[in-house]
């Protein structure tokens, strides 16, 4: 996509956009990421990361509040009056709030701690070896990258990611993996994939399903795994770990560690998300509130820059069947005459196409409604 597109600041002139560019280009070819800024001994973040004086303006008006978001205990499933308290605690948390935490969740703890330390390493080893996985074409599998969106976004986010992708086969040759994480990404993943079989499950009774319903439409195909590298912030006031925005998924089950910054929109107001040791942060991304006809929603979030660092992160993306292409649309047992279809049928690939054409932030549920 063309860089000196429609995303730069209108109070910007010419020159300074082409400068804009010309560090957005320098920042990219480093293939050092934030992290390579911070070992490099910067004092004051980047222009390119700075927000828009608009947002930082909305942000001195922002109002915040502390609100935790459910705790769910799955130990109970398939346990009689339990289960069934379960499946009411996912519906309401997933109508509510779009999100929910999880413990007893099946994946042994020690398996979360290494997952974490596995990201530490990829991102902390040696730059010269991590530049080799550095790259734009998204067409690879595994990639290391810093904002995705960098040449499209109006500000940089203070992140570096390392992402493997299984969007369009569920198979991954181990050796593609980075050595210094291979192991436990992929014992990670087998873990994390069988527990969003579970959420499944338990969401399709939510709403009123056979529990294999979610599953039979392949909602946790297509998978994408991202580890979120933020390091210490010198001026977090002026920037963001990840913007303002909704998932283009089924559903997005997220491993953080303790240091905090996520935050939900509730109420018109940002919920700080308080870290839960041993929990996976579960939420409701766009596809499913399309598919749930609005019953179950997908919420804004974003993650903050801190002084303290790095946090770290592990997102599992579930965004359902690429290959072969499969229509998704409002569930047909969910409609009726008094409930009748809020949205057209999609295409995940169509939806995916539209994400990545809007600015962060923007909706894209709108565009598919009927």
């Amino acid at each position: 996509m063309d860089i000196l597109g429609t995303n730069e600041y209108s109070a910007q002139s010419t020159e300074d956009y082409y400068d804009r560019a010309k560090e957005l280009k320098s920042f990219d070819e480093s293939k050092a990421g934030v992290k390579g800024l911070i070992d490099a001994g910067v004092t004051k973040i980047p222009k390119i990361f700075i927000r828009p004086p608009d947002e930082l303006s909305q942000e001195l008006k922002s109002l915040h509040k502390d609100l935790q978001v459910p705790v769910i205990d799955l130990g109970g499933i398939g346990k009689g009056n339990r289960h069934e308290e379960i499946v009411r605690e996912v519906q309401a948390a997933s109508e509510k709030l779009g999100f929910f935490q999880v413990v007893n969740h099946g994946i042994p703890l020690g398996v979360l701690d290494k997952m974490i330390d596995g990201g530490r390493a990829f991102h902390e080893q040696d730059p010269e070896v991590k530049k080799g996985f550095y790259t734009r074409d998204h067409t690879r599998r595994v990639r290391y990258e810093s904002n995705h969106d960098l040449f499209q976004s109006r500000f940089a986010t203070w992140r570096d990611n390392l992402n493997i992708s299984m969007v369009v086969s569920n198979h991954i040759d181990a050796d593609e993996i980075p050595s210094v994480c291979r192991d436990i990404a992929i014992e990670y993943m087998k873990h994390v994939t069988n527990l969003g079989d579970t959420l499944l499950e338990l969401l399709s009774e939510a709403l009123g399903l056979k529990p294999d319903h979610l599953t039979a439409l392949e909602c946790n195909r297509g998978r994408n795994f991202s580890c979120c590298y933020y390091p210490a912030c010198p001026e977090p006031e002026l920037t963001l770990g990840i913007y303002n925005h909704s998932d283009a998924t089924f559903l997005t089950i997220l491993l953080q560690d303790q240091l905090g910054g996520f935050q939900v929109i509730h109420e018109n107001q940002w919920v700080d998300v308080q870290p839960v040791a041993g929990a996976l942060l579960v939420n409701v991304g766009d596809l499913l509130q399309i598919i749930s006809n609005n019953k179950f929603k997908s919420v804004n979030h974003r993650v903050l820059a801190k002084r303290v660092g790095p946090r770290i992160s592990v997102a599992c993306f579930c965004f359902g069947a690429f290959v072969p292409p499969k229509l998704y649309g409002p569930i047909k047992e969910l409609i009726s005459e008094k409930n009748p279809p809020l949205y057209k049928d999609f295409l995940v690939s169509d939806y995916i196409k539209q994400f990545r054409s809007k600015e962060h932030g923007m909706s894209r549920l709108d565009y598919f409604k009927l």
